[in-house]
């Protein structure tokens, strides 16, 4: 091509390199004013954060009345409190505490490698990964809340009775109390009359016999006269009170010694172990097999041995 073309060659040269030169040192500048102008970071606004969405499920159960979904509400204050709403706020806090909010996957397993690269991101003494550990090797007893979800079912299905219930009971229990006192020990003075009472009492806590105060005074009473532990109980009379007075006597007393009954107090007349007496007129065989602890008016009272 003779010397035109190399001269043309030359020149084609010079221009590739001018060009790699500029832009190498656009790249340079390029770089430094990246480098060189400070960051600025974008703040986040609260407004633009996005709240998580509450499970359908959640919604629904959090809309039913506290009460249960097919009850109607009534005003505060008159919702009568029975075994079956017990037993429906049992339920319902235990539907809500099962709700999955987060919707949280199983954990990834726990491998060596995953636990020691957790350990590596914090200090020793305060990484909450060893405290874990830790905790899990020796475990600390926690004891249970005085009143829980268990405590609560149990009472429910087993113990719990209305208020009225419970206030009708009282009143049985008086006047049981009370029948006895006036038909035992009506011609007694006020501490023959607490005796006779503290032995019913007594009866009603020893374990040996019925739990509740009708329940001692009327045991076997439907087995014939000579079964009864109390002689008015199934002597086939009529045991409606006669004297007023005596009668106002005897329901005021038992009044004192059922509240004392109910709170576990002692009746303090005689002894607690006092289980039996008897009037002074008649000599029953089973009092020589038991001690006598307390002679009180026309009554003599025993001790089991």
């Amino acid at each position: 091509m003779g010397k035109d073309g190399a001269l043309g060659q030359s020149w084609r040269n010079n221009v590739v390199r001018a060009v790699s030169h500029v832009l190498a040192f656009g790249a340079l500048a390029l770089v430094l004013f990246i480098t060189l102008v400070p960051a600025h970071a974008q703040t986040i606004r609260v407004a633009d954060v996005t709240p998580l969405t509450v499970p359908a499920d959640l919604v629904a159960l959090r809309a039913q009345p506290a009460i249960g979904p097919t009850l109607v509400a009534v005003a505060p204050g008159q919702q009568p409190l029975t075994p079956a709403l017990l037993a429906n706020y049992v339920d319902r806090q235990n539907q809500l505490r099962a709700v999955d909010v987060l919707g949280l996957q199983a954990p990834e397993e726990l491998t060596a490698d995953v636990l020691m690269g957790y350990i590596a991101r914090g200090s020793i003494k305060s990484n909450s990964a060893v405290s874990a550990i830790a905790s899990f090797t020796s475990p600390t007893a926690r004891p249970e809340p005085d009143l829980n979800q268990h405590m609560l079912a149990a009472y429910v299905e087993t113990s719990y009775q209305p208020m009225e219930k419970r206030v009708q009971h009282a009143d049985a229990e008086r006047d049981c109390l009370a029948q006895a006192i006036y038909h035992e020990a009506r011609g007694e003075s006020e501490a023959g009359q607490l005796a006779v009472a503290n032995v019913i009492v007594n009866r009603a806590r020893s374990g040996k016999f019925p739990g509740t105060l009708c329940g001692v005074i009327y045991q076997n009473a439907d087995k014939g006269y000579h079964r009864c532990q109390f002689t008015f109980a199934c002597d086939g009379r009529n045991d409606a009170p006669g004297e007023r007075r005596a009668w106002a006597r005897s329901a005021d007393l038992a009044q004192a010694v059922y509240a004392e009954f109910a709170l576990g107090d002692d009746v303090g007349a005689v002894p607690g172990s006092a289980l039996y007496y008897h009037t002074t007129n008649v000599n029953p065989s089973w009092s020589n097999t038991y001690n006598a602890v307390a002679s009180i008016g026309s009554h003599i009272f025993y001790s089991p041995n």
